[in-house]
């Protein structure tokens, strides 16, 4: 990833926090048949490993975890992001020397990947990937809700993989490189917006 110095994250605990935040990551990997990619929904067990450990579950005619990957896998998250117009820069207005540009949150993470079709290993992973999404509903759903043998036939459709972090490239683009009349000018402009995600935006700004 790009990484000027002013936007890199290098503390563990906001890496994580925007992983977890983000939910889900694309999984690429680097085969001889070429690169493979998969959304999936991420368990990050941060107790496990330096950097933690990522786990998640494809289906099984998923091609992906056939080949043998040529080099480490690559997880990449993304978090809040939005189009900055030129015309919110307090700059536009005494030198018009400015033009559009993205903020974004963004993280990249790195591992050997393990994939795995134990049928104790992926009921588990599955338990934890459903009391995780499930503990702000109102009434959670729990694997054990459904019968026992049904979930051990719906087991053998996917296939398990973890993921060690060996390390991560995570940037934060929020306007830090412009000057404070400018960020004041952005803040402005995204928290009137239509989109609740430029709101998020705006509030990662720094302010001053």
């Amino acid at each position: 990833m790009y990484m000027p110095p002013a936007f890199r994250v290098e503390d563990i605990a906001e890496i994580h926090r925007t992983m977890r935040e983000a939910r889900s990551a694309t999984l690429v990997t680097a085969t001889e048949e070429g690169l493979i990619g998969t959304l999936a929904p991420m368990l990050l067990d941060e107790t496990e490993g330096p950097n933690g450990t990522l786990y998640a579950h494809v289906a099984r005619s998923n091609p992906q975890w056939k080949p043998q990957p040529s080099c480490e896998a690559m997880a990449i998250f993304g978090g809040p992001e939005a189009y900055v117009t030129p015309s919110w820069y307090v700059t536009k207005q005494e030198t018009h020397k400015v033009v559009p540009t993205w903020n974004y949150v963004a993280v990249h993470a790195y591992g050997t990947i393990e994939f795995f079709d134990d049928a104790d290993r992926l009921l588990d992973l599955v338990r934890r990937l459903t009391d995780l999404h499930e503990q702000s509903q109102k009434d959670p759903w729990a694997v054990a809700d459904a019968p026992a043998d049904f979930i051990q036939a719906q087991l053998k459709a996917i296939i398990g993989l973890r993921m060690p972090i060996t390390r991560c490239d995570a940037k934060r683009k929020m306007s830090q490189n412009r000057n404070a009349a400018d960020r004041a000018g952005v803040i402005d402009g995204l928290s009137r917006s239509d989109r609740p995600e430029d709101h998020i935006v705006a509030a990662l700004i720094p302010r001053g």
